[in-house]
C-alpha cells in the first residue's frame, strides 16, 4: 500500500489542527511517531505563529529590536512546544482514529531491551504487571 501525502493546504490545515482522512492514516502514524517525529513536530508548531512572528518585523523600531523580539517569540513557542509534545500527538493520533499511546517501534523495541536488562540485574520491576 502506497502512503498518500497531504497536499500544501491539507498540510497547512493539519498544522492548525485539522483531521486528515482516513486515507492519510498511515502518513500520519509516520508523522506523529515515526523516526523524525520530533523535529516535523517542531516545524509544524511553528507554523500557526509564523504571521505573528512576520508582524513583529512591522512594528517601528530597530531591525535588531524586531529580530530580538521574534527571536523571543520561537523561544518561548518552541519551549511550550517541546513541553506539550507528548499531549499534542496524543490527541491527534487519537483525532484521526489511531491509540493515542501509539509508540514509535524503535523506542518500544529500546525500552523493553532496558526492561530487560533491568529485570536480568535487579529482578522484575514493581510498576510492571507480571
Amino acid at each position: 500500500m502506497t502512503q498518500r501525502r497531504p497536499g500544501p493546504l491539507q498540510w497547512l490545515g493539519y498544522c492548525f489542527g485539522r483531521t486528515l482522512p482516513e486515507s492519510m492514516q498511515d502518513w500520519v502514524r509516520n508523522d506523529l511517531v515515526g523516526d523524525w517525529a520530533v523535529p516535523r513536530h517542531l516545524v509544524r508548531s511553528m507554523v500557526p505563529f509564523l504571521p505573528i512572528f512576520a508582524a513583529f518585523f512591522l512594528f517601528p523600531g530597530p531591525l535588531w529590536l524586531n529580530a530580538s523580539m521574534t527571536l523571543l517569540g520561537v523561544v518561548l513557542a518552541l519551549f511550550y512546544s517541546v513541553a506539550y509534545m507528548a499531549q499534542n500527538r496524543a490527541r491527534r493520533l487519537e483525532r484521526h482514529g489511531l491509540p493515542p499511546d501509539l509508540e514509535n517501534p524503535k523506542a518500544r523495541k529500546r525500552h523493553e531491551a532496558e526492561r530487560a536488562a533491568y529485570a536480568k540485574l535487579h529482578g522484575p520491576h514493581p510498576a510492571t504487571k507480571n
